[in-house]
């Protein structure tokens, strides 16, 4: 039990560094810039690449960080999106099938 805690804390923890090294405008567009495959491969080719130019400008990679440790990401992950676009089988018309 303690190692999917410890694996927790560290998943928490690496997301959390990701988020506050993002908006220091240098070492952060290095940082992005180095997660570019990362983060394509998890939001897509066209999204993942928006993604990582916003990060990788320095003003604007820095403010959308900012905003991002408040709201979250921005451009949604590939799952996040293929669940948001399905839709929702209504409970009456489950018990026709």
């Amino acid at each position: 039990m303690t190692t999917l805690k410890r694996r927790i804390v560290r998943a928490g923890g690496w997301g959390v560094a990701k988020r506050l090294i993002k908006p220091i405008p240098i070492i952060g567009s290095i940082f992005a810039f180095g997660l570019a495959g990362y983060e394509i491969r998890r939001k897509g080719l066209l999204p993942g690449a928006v993604h990582v130019g916003l990060d990788v400008t320095p003003i604007v990679g820095t403010a959308k960080g900012v905003v991002e440790l408040f709201t979250g990401d921005l451009i949604p992950d590939k799952t996040e999106r293929q669940k948001r676009n399905q839709p929702q089988i209504n409970a009456d018309y489950a018990d026709l099938r």
